[in-house]
């Protein structure tokens, strides 16, 4: 944690995706681990009372089932693919993270949206759409370099002539956006948002429920082919093998709050369908770099 006069950026390193997700007040979130290898992560904190930079990093894949701060409206700038995804509370939404993964947000809390009378009914259709403009890799780069400067600094920044820049940018960099955008690409991205949205209000409302594939089409409400569809657009992978990395996710979880003198592997195994002991050992060491029991041992 460094102190600059007023102003105070926030530095922490996770090993876990539930640290990620403590390091991050405030927003709704669920991660999940999606690709092997221990964890490691880092978030970047600056708070300017009212608006707040954050910056991202993670080394593994991350299913990332979160929405903002309500009555906020986020600008995240995602260093992978160089596009601005604006999010607000009602963005709730799956989204799995490419390994390596960057990205830097600029959050205008509830006052602040208010005072500046910022509409965000206007916003409608572009929430969670990927929106691309020459400005966002310049801009992104330069908020990074900020929580640097301010870390180090020594004289203090005019909070409020930060927060002034910060909005005026990121609005030019938004409308700049949108005369590119298109509309049928748009449309379509909208109709996969809203199917990956019931899925991720299923996911997160019930964490350690287990479906199969027929019955997650039915809580999407659409085929198993506009299923396949909006999780290869979302997520790169297919419905099956997400549930599977899902079940994986609950039995590590299970097997970190219990005692050896409590469970056994194998019940916890079955416990989340998977039947053959060896198999499962073997795919939960893929992702997670270590036995099933080592983890009990651990927890």
């Amino acid at each position: 944690m460094t102190t600059c006069n007023s102003l105070l950026v926030q530095a922490f390193n996770t090993a876990d995706v539930a640290e990620q997700i403590r390091a991050t007040p405030g927003w709704v979130q669920h991660y999940q681990q999606m690709s092997p290898g221990h964890f490691a992560g880092q978030i970047r904190y600056l708070d300017l009372q009212g608006v707040e930079v954050y910056e991202e990093q993670m080394n593994t894949r991350v299913e990332q089932n979160f929405s903002a701060p309500s009555g906020a409206l986020a600008f995240c700038f995602d260093r992978s693919d160089n596009a601005l995804y604006l999010l607000n509370e009602e963005s709730r939404n799956i989204w799995i993270t490419p390994e390596n993964y960057r990205e830097i947000a600029v959050v205008f809390g509830a006052d602040f949206v208010r005072q500046h009378g910022l509409d965000v009914a206007k916003l409608e259709g572009l929430f969670m759409a990927p929106l691309n403009c020459g400005q966002n890799v310049l801009f992104s780069g330069w908020l990074s370099s900020i929580l640097t400067k301010i870390s180090q600094a020594v004289d203090s920044m005019d909070k409020d002539r930060l927060t002034q820049q910060l909005l005026e940018d990121c609005l030019f960099i938004l409308d700049n956006a949108r005369t590119s955008l298109d509309r049928g690409a748009l449309q379509r991205r909208n109709e996969e948002r809203k199917i990956m949205k019931r899925v991720g209000e299923w996911a997160a409302d019930s964490p350690e429920e287990a479906l199969n594939l027929l019955e997650l089409a039915q809580v999407a409400g659409v085929s198993l082919r506009q299923l396949q569809q909006a999780f290869k657009a979302y997520t790169g992978m297919t419905p099956s093998h997400w549930l599977r990395l899902r079940r994986l996710n609950s039995a590590h979880r299970e097997l970190l709050k219990r005692r050896p003198t409590e469970t056994t592997v194998a019940e916890v195994a079955m416990h989340w369908s998977f039947w053959h002991l060896g198999r499962f050992s073997s795919s939960y060491r893929a992702l997670f770099k270590e036995l099933p029991s080592e983890t009990l041992k651990r927890g």
